[in-house]
């Protein structure tokens, strides 16, 4: 159950190439850079027509959203494959950890089960992973395109994370934790003995112990993402060092 917000750990360090990608590799993540970026914009858009212009209700979010935010979601888990073949400078383990974690809300805890689709955190979830990403996938795009990010925006790339890392996790925990009367009640992806194989497995069990394992990652890498954003913006968070990194991309 980790969380990917602007600024995360798993792609921080994606900022600093070592050599250019090649043509082929340049364009390739321009486009999967570019879905993604059209693609959390459009759930973005949905999800504030939903609340204040439409004036709908919590129950039917879901219903408007889910199909998008499930695709562009499992998409995401490409960036597994890009960290593994080398393409951009990602930590493999640290990667494959986070995209699971989100992944597994929304695939189990959300999409998997009518609770969690009713839950209170889920517009907080929804607002965090949206807004998030769209400057994410921006600040990729841009920076593949352009000789040079706008000074906004690696500013927003390195800032974002303060106010939507815990609101997102808190609608994270939120989503799981309504889901897990459903998953208990029906034992949903749960394996029961007796069976074939002689062996059992409990997904409501599984889920509070990603809950629990997590927790005392949370205050560690929250402030990771503060140092990594000191070495960009430099201590007064204004930009004293933006200058110099943005000219070395």
């Amino acid at each position: 159950m980790t969380t990917t917000y602007g600024g995360n750990i798993r792609d921080m360090g994606q900022d600093t190439k070592k050599k250019p990608p090649s043509s082929f590799v340049k364009a390739y993540l321009t486009l999967y850079n570019t879905a993604q970026l059209a693609g959390w914009t459009y759930i973005f858009v949905q999800f504030m027509q939903h609340f204040f212009v439409h004036g709908q209700s919590l129950d039917t979010l879901w219903e408007r959203v889910g199909a998008a935010t499930f695709f562009f979601q499992m998409l995401a888990t490409l960036e597994v494959l890009h960290a593994l073949v080398g393409i951009v400078p990602s930590n493999v383990p640290m990667t494959l950890a986070q995209v699971f974690g989100r992944c597994m809300v929304v695939a189990g805890a959300i999409e998997g089960t009518p609770t969690g689709q009713k839950s209170p955190g889920l517009p907080l979830a929804l607002f965090c992973w949206s807004l998030t990403e769209i400057i994410r996938y921006s600040y990729y795009v841009v920076n593949l395109l352009l000789p040079r990010v706008p000074s906004l925006l690696v500013w927003l790339r390195y800032t974002i994370f303060i106010p939507m890392y815990p609101c997102g996790f808190l609608g994270e925990l939120l989503c799981s934790y309504w889901a897990q009367s459903h998953i208990r009640e029906t034992g949903k992806w749960s394996v029961e003995l007796p069976n074939r194989f002689n062996f059992s497995f409990s997904f409501y069990y599984f889920m509070w112990i990603m809950a629990i394992c997590y927790m005392p990652l949370f205050p560690q890498m929250y402030l990771h993402m503060f140092s990594q954003r000191r070495k960009v913006l430099g201590r007064s968070g204004t930009g004293s060092q933006q200058k110099k990194f943005v000219k070395a991309q």
